[in-house]
C-alpha cells in the first residue's frame, strides 16, 4: 500500500533544505526512476513509510531499504545489504566506513527496469534475512580508524577530546565519516575545525538545536543549526 506523506517525497523533495518543492530539488531529477523502483519494492510487499525525510520500507517493523535521490544518481539503499549474496555484484558501499548497508546506482528508467527480477531477488533475500535474525556485527568504536587530522586534533585539543569522547558511537562514526569523505587534508582540517563547538556542544553532525537528529520525523528540520 502507498503511503501518502512518500507521494509527497516524490513531488516536493525530503524538505531538508530550501530547494524542497523547487524545480531545483535532486528528486526532480530521479522522479520516473524512483517511481519505478517504488512500485518494485511494493511488489515485494514491504511497508512503505517515511523516515529521516526519505520513503523508507520496512517488514516486521525492521528497517529494510531505503530510497534516496542524489545529485550524480538516485539509488536502493539495502540496510543489512552486507549480507546479501550479490550474485549480480551490484552492491556497493555508500560510504568507506558504512558496516551494513549497500547500495545500488541508477543513472536511468532502462537500468532499473532491465533489473527488476534480480533487484526483487535481492529484496526477498533481505527478507529472509530479517526473518532469519541474521544480523551485521558491527565493529565497536576501538575498532574503526578515524581520519587521521582528527586523531591529530583531538590528540591536541583535550577539551574537544572529551567532548568527542562523550558522544554515542553513531555521532562519532557519523562525525568521521563525514571528515574521511574530503578528498584532501586541508578540507578534512576544515570540515573539523568548523564543527569543533558541535561536538563540545555534545551535538551530531545531524542534530538540530532542538536536541533531535535532523533526519528524524520528530524534527522538522526548521531550527537553525549550530555551527
Amino acid at each position: 500500500m502507498k503511503n501518502d506523506k512518500v507521494d509527497i517525497y516524490l513531488s516536493d523533495g525530503c524538505g531538508r533544505c530550501n530547494l524542497a518543492a523547487t524545480p531545483n530539488c535532486k528528486v526532480n531529477n530521479w522522479q520516473q526512476e524512483l517511481i519505478i523502483l517504488r512500485q518494485i519494492i511494493l511488489d515485494c510487499g514491504l511497508v512503505e513509510e517515511l523516515k529521516w525525510g526519505v520513503p523508507c520500507y520496512t517488514y516486521n517493523n525492521k528497517n529494510l531499504i531505503i530510497l534516496a535521490a542524489f545529485k550524480q544518481y538516485c539509488s536502493i539503499s539495502f540496510l543489512n545489504g552486507a549480507l546479501l549474496s550479490d550474485a549480480n555484484h551490484l552492491l556497493s558501499k555508500p560510504g568507506e566506513n558504512s558496516q551494513s548497508a549497500r547500495i545500488i546506482k541508477f543513472n536511468n528508467v532502462q537500468e532499473i527496469v532491465s533489473r527488476e527480477m534480480i533487484l526483487k531477488a535481492y529484496i526477498f533475500e533481505a527478507i529472509e534475512l530479517v526473518k532469519s535474525g541474521f544480523k551485521v556485527e558491527l565493529k565497536n568504536n576501538s575498532e574503526i580508524e578515524f581520519v587521521p587530522e582528527l586523531s591529530d586534533i583531538l590528540n591536541k585539543n583535550l577539551p574537544l577530546k572529551k567532548a568527542f569522547e562523550k558522544l554515542t558511537p553513531g555521532r562519532q562514526r557519523g562525525y568521521n565519516i563525514y571528515f574521511s569523505s574530503a578528498k584532501q587534508s586541508k578540507s578534512r582540517i576544515a570540515r573539523i575545525e568548523k564543527n569543533m563547538q558541535r561536538i563540545i556542544n555534545g551535538k551530531g553532525l545531524n542534530d538540530c538545536v532542538c536536541g533531535l537528529s535532523k533526519k528524524m520525523p520528530s524534527c522538522d528540520g526548521s531550527h537553525k543549526s549550530i555551527e
